[in-house]
């Protein structure tokens, strides 16, 4: 059995508390309890929430298989107790893990210095300036950086507690337990905290069925008139009413959603550049190049090699072959 420890001390934000049902539903599925789950804080007891819930905690103890540190609205100060211990849970547990603003408490005890890191997006600056020799990204789902782990907040929880499910079994089980969740199979820890389809945010039906056909069609060319269809409006009734909800183009706005999809999957580092230039509608590598130099300011080449290196999976000479 592999037990999984969280920490939280008063003042914790309940939502973390949902990645304890992913676990649970991977129990149920595998039909044995394959992780126990206990919830720990610096001295036991009652512990509040910032809704005034109230959780019963036992005292800090053995080192958990996984430890993860729930977050709270407000970084505070680490109590020395509680640093001194996630500090040697960084030698003596196999995973430690950061939920939301935990990434605080994580770099506070030593644990992020020289890795990369995610937050909360409003408390990304802040973990930045504070802890300098912490690789922030600001906006990723999640990030695993050896054998420390953090994620954004909210319902990051969640996504973060899937990819812990399938680092121990596989996709099948995480796939299972999201379905059991009744959440969306989890995402990839470079997607986006913040996506194209919420940055637009339309106000109709008509348009915002536009851009969930653009999002599942990105291969297709993808006209003023395809995406009008789709909305049941004209073309040029479509492209007045596009640009008065959104406030871009309907072009525009479908390169972003390019974008984004070849973001996420030159993150993930499965495909060559031909194929997911190909498989999100830019036709062409070149092409993809010069869209990813007008909004990122960088070629996509970059965004892979630097992946890459932050997770140490290879040296700068590999990294710089498969630019090419």
């Amino acid at each position: 059995m592999r037990q999984v420890g969280f920490i939280m001390e008063d003042g914790f934000q309940v939502m973390g508390l949902a990645a304890l049902s992913a676990f649970e539903f991977a129990n149920m599925a595998l039909g044995e309890e394959a992780y126990g789950l206990c919830v720990m804080s610096a001295h036991g007891g009652p512990v509040r929430s910032t809704l005034g819930v109230r959780i019963e905690t036992i005292p800090l103890g053995a080192f958990p298989d996984t430890l993860m540190v729930l977050g709270e609205l407000t970084p505070r100060p680490v109590s020395p107790v509680l640093r001194a211990y996630i500090s040697e849970a960084g030698a003596r547990a196999r995973r430690v893990a950061g939920v939301c603003t935990g990434a605080f408490v994580l770099a506070e005890a030593g644990l992020l210095d020289g890795r990369t890191a995610t937050t909360h997006w409003a408390h990304a600056g802040a973990l930045q300036s504070r802890f300098p020799a912490v690789r922030v990204e600001s906006d990723r789902i999640f990030v695993r950086d050896g054998h420390v782990w953090t994620s954004a907040g909210m319902s990051a929880a969640i996504d973060l507690a899937l990819a812990l499910i399938e680092d121990d079994y596989d996709a099948a089980l995480a796939r299972t337990v999201a379905q059991r969740l009744v959440v969306y199979h989890r995402r990839p820890g470079g997607q986006s905290q913040f996506s194209a389809m919420l940055e637009l945010e339309p106000r109709s039906d008509r348009v915002r069925r536009a851009l969930i056909y653009a999002r599942e069609n990105l291969r297709s060319a993808l006209s003023v008139e395809d995406l009008a269809g789709a909305a049941s409006l004209s073309p040029r009734q479509f492209s007045r009413v596009f640009r008065d909800e959104t406030g871009q183009s309907p072009a525009k706005a479908v390169e972003r959603l390019r974008l984004e999809a070849a973001k996420l999957m030159l993150e993930e580092g499965r495909h060559s550049l031909d194929e997911v230039a190909r498989d999100t509608g830019f036709a062409d590598r070149d092409r993809m190049r010069r869209a990813f130099l007008r909004f990122f300011g960088h070629p996509p080449q970059s965004l892979r090699r630097t992946r890459r290196l932050s997770e140490g999976n290879m040296s700068p000479e590999r990294a710089s072959a498969l630019m090419s």
